[in-house]
C-alpha cells in the first residue's frame, strides 16, 4: 500500500481545544448514516458471485474512479500528507506519491487493465495461475491475505479509533470495534457494490471538504501571491540528490515506481473495482478519471499544511526528542486549520467524511481479503465444484471472521509499533511488491519466464529486501526496493534460461463486451496525453 511515511497523527490537541456543537454532532452522525443507508439499498439484490465480489461487472467510469479514490485517501492524506506540507524539508515533495500515481495509473489503464479485463479474472493472483501455474497463484494470495489481515486491516483500525477516542471520549477498544462493526456490517451484506457506493459518498465529501479548506486558507493568508512569498522552500516538489528521503532521481526513474505500480496495478485492494467494470473502455476511463483526481489531491492536502505553518505555526504543540530537544507535532496541522477556518456544522462534515475514509479503506480491504479467501482457496482447493450461493455465503462468513480477528489483533499491534505507522505499513509492503511487480512485468514481456522462476524471485525479494534495509538503514528505502526489483528480474531470467521452456499459455477469453472493444478512442489518448502535461506543469511549477 502506497502510504506517507510519518508519525501516526496523534489527535490529543483537540481534546479542549476543539468543540463541537449539536449541529456538528448531527452532521457527524448524519452523515454516517446517509452512507451506509445508500450502501445497503444500492446492493439489496446480489445473487451471484460476480455480483457480490465485482458488483455484477457493472460499474461505471465515475463509479470506479471515485472508488479508486476513496479506497486510497485516508486520514495519512488529510492529517499525514498536510503535516508533510507543513514540515521544513519537505513540504510540496510528498506530492510526488500522488503525481507520479497518477502517471502509473496511465500505465495501468492501457497495458495492465487489458490483459486482465479480458481474461475474466476475479483476483490478481487469478492470472498468474494462467500465465504462470497454480503455486504461483497460491504463494501470491497467500501474502497478500497473510498482509492485509496482520498488518494492515489492523493498522486501519487502531488509526480509525484515534479520532473517536479523543474527541468523542471512547475507549480505543471501543472505537475499534464500532469502526470494525459498521464497515463489516454492510460489507458482509453487500459485497463490492456496497463497498464502491460507501466510496463515491466518501470520496465526493473528502474532495469537497478539502477544496473547501484550501479556499479558506488561501483567503485567511492573504491569497495566493503572499502565500508564495511566506511558503519558502516548502513549495519545491523537487528535491536534490543528496536528500536523505526523496532525493529527484529516486522519484522520476527510481524506487518511487515499484509501489506505485504495485498498488494501482495488482493490489487486489486497489484492483477489484477496476475488475468490475462494464468493460475494457468502461475501466479505462475510469482508471483515469482516478489519475486526473489524483493530480487534484495534493493542491487541497498539501498547501493547506503550507498554509498552516504560515497561520497557526505558534499555535502546533510540541513533541519531545530522545535527546530532550522539541519538535513541531506537524500532524496536527490539519486539525488545526478545521478548529480555525470552519464554520459550526461543517466541522462535524468534514470530521465525519475523515472517519468514513478510514471505514472505506477498511471496507475495500475485507472485501478483497474476502475475495482472495473464497476463490483462490476455498473454490480452488477446498470446493471445486461450489454454487454460487455457496461461494457467496463462504465470502460473508471470510468477511465476518476477518474483522473479528482485525479487532481483536489491532490494539496488539497498536502496542507493537513505534516508529510511525505509516513508515511501518510502507516497510512492509516492501517485502513483496518489488517481486510480485517483477513477476507480472517479466511475465508480460518474456514468454520464456517459467513458473520456478516466478515463484524463486517473489521468495527472492523477501531476504534481499531484508538485508538491505539492515546494512543500509539510513539510505531511502524506496531505493532498496528499486534494487530489490532489479535483483529479482535478474534471478528470474537466471532461474528461466536454466529451466525447461515452459509450454505456451492459454489465457482465457472473457465474453465479448471485454474482449472486443474496438479501436481506442482519441478521446482515451488525449485524456491520457493531457494527464501526462498535467504533471510535468505541476513539477515545472513546483520546482
Amino acid at each position: 500500500m502506497v502510504a506517507i511515511p510519518s508519525t501516526l497523527p496523534d489527535y490529543s490537541y483537540f481534546q479542549g481545544r476543539m468543540e463541537l456543537s449539536l449541529l456538528d454532532y448531527i452532521a457527524f452522525i448524519g452523515f454516517l448514516l446517509l452512507v451506509i443507508g445508500v450502501s445497503l439499498w444500492q446492493s439489496r439484490k446480489e445473487e451471484d458471485t460476480a455480483d457480490y465480489f465485482l458488483a455484477g461487472r457493472g460499474l461505471a467510469w465515475w463509479a470506479i474512479g471515485l472508488s479508486l479514490i476513496a479506497s486510497n485517501i485516508s486520514t495519512e492524506h488529510f492529517v499525514g500528507m498536510a503535516g508533510q506540507g507543513f514540515k521544513e524539508g519537505i513540504g510540496m515533495a510528498i506530492a510526488s506519491y500522488e503525481w507520479i500515481a497518477a502517471l502509473a495509473l496511465v500505465i495501468v489503464a492501457f497495458f495492465f487493465l487489458p490483459r486482465f479485463l479480458k481474461a475474466g479474472i476475479y483476483t490478481m493472483p487469478e492470472y498468474l495461475e494462467y500465465r504462470y501455474s497454480r503455486p504461483v497463484r497460491t504463494l501470491m494470495s497467500g501474502l497478500m491475505l497473510l498482509f492485509y489481515v496482520s498488518i494492515t486491516m489492523s493498522v486501519v483500525l487502531h488509526l480509525g479509533a484515534k479520532p473517536l477516542t479523543t474527541i468523542f471520549g471512547l475507549e480505543t477498544n471501543t472505537g475499534i470495534w464500532l469502526i470494525g462493526l459498521i464497515a463489516g456490517a454492510y460489507t458482509i451484506y453487500g459485497g463490492l457494490k456496497a463497498v464502491v457506493w460507501s466510496d463515491i459518498i466518501q470520496a465526493t465529501a473528502l474532495l469537497l471538504g478539502g477544496a473547501v479548506i484550501t479556499v479558506l486558507a488561501l483567503q485567511e493568508v492573504g491569497g495566493w501571491t503572499v502565500f508564495t512569498e511566506q511558503a519558502g522552500g516548502r513549495l519545491d516538489a523537487v528535491l536534490p540528490a543528496d536528500h536523505d528521503t526523496y532525493p529527484w532521481y529516486t522519484i522520476f526513474i527510481g524506487g518511487m515506481w515499484i509501489p506505485n505500480l504495485f498498488y494501482w496495478g495488482l493490489n487486489q485492494f486497489i484492483t477489484q473495482r477496476t475488475l468490475g467494470a462494464k468493460s475494457i473502455r468502461e475501466g479505462q476511463r475510469g482508471v483515469l478519471f482516478g489519475a486526473t483526481l489524483k493530480l487534484i489531491i495534493p493542491l487541497i492536502v498539501v498547501l493547506p499544511g503550507i498554509a498552516a505553518f504560515i497561520l497557526y505555526a505558534d499555535q502546533i504543540p510540541l513533541l519531545e526528542n530522545p535527546d530532550g530537544t522539541t519538535r513541531p507535532d506537524v500532524d496536527a496541522a490539519f486539525p488545526i486549520l478545521l478548529k480555525n477556518l470552519l464554520p459550526t456544522g461543517l466541522t462535524g462534515l468534514m470530521l465525519a467524511a475523515l472517519f468514513g475514509a478510514v471505514v472505506s479503506t477498511l471496507d475495500s480491504l475485507l472485501n478483497s481479503a474476502s475475495t482472495l479467501f473464497t476463490l483462490d482457496f476455498y473454490k480452488t482447493y477446498i470446493k471445486p465444484q461450489a454454487s454460487a450461493d455457496r461461494l457467496v455465503l463462504v465470502g460473508r462468513i471470510t468477511t465476518g471472521v476477518l474483522i473479528l480477528f482485525a479487532c481483536l489483533w489491532a490494539p496488539v499491534i497498536g502496542s507493537l509499533e513505534s516508529g510511525g505507522f505509516y513508515e511501518f505499513i510502507q516497510l512492509y509492503w516492501g517485502y513483496v511488491q518489488p517481486g510480485i511487480l517483477a513477476v507480472f512485468l517479466l511475465g508480460f514481456a518474456w514468454k520464456r519466464v517459467t513458473s520456478s522462476a516466478a515463484i524463486v524471485g517473489i521468495l527472492t525479494n523477501i531476504p534481499v529486501y531484508w538485508f538491505l534495509l539492515k546494512q543500509y538503514p539510513n539510505a531511502p528505502f524506496l531505493n532498496h526496493m528499486g534494487i530489490s526489483f532489479l535483483v529479482v528480474i535478474v534471478v528470474m531470467i537466471i532461474v528461466s534460461l536454466l529451466g525447461k521452456e515452459p509450454e505456451p499459455m492459454k489465457l482465457p477469453e472473457n465474453d465479448s463486451a471485454h474482449t472486443d472493444p474496438g479501436p481506442m478512442p482519441m478521446s482515451l489518448k488525449l485524456w491520457a496525453a493531457l494527464i501526462v502535461l498535467a504533471t510535468a506543469a505541476l513539477y515545472i511549477y513546483f520546482s
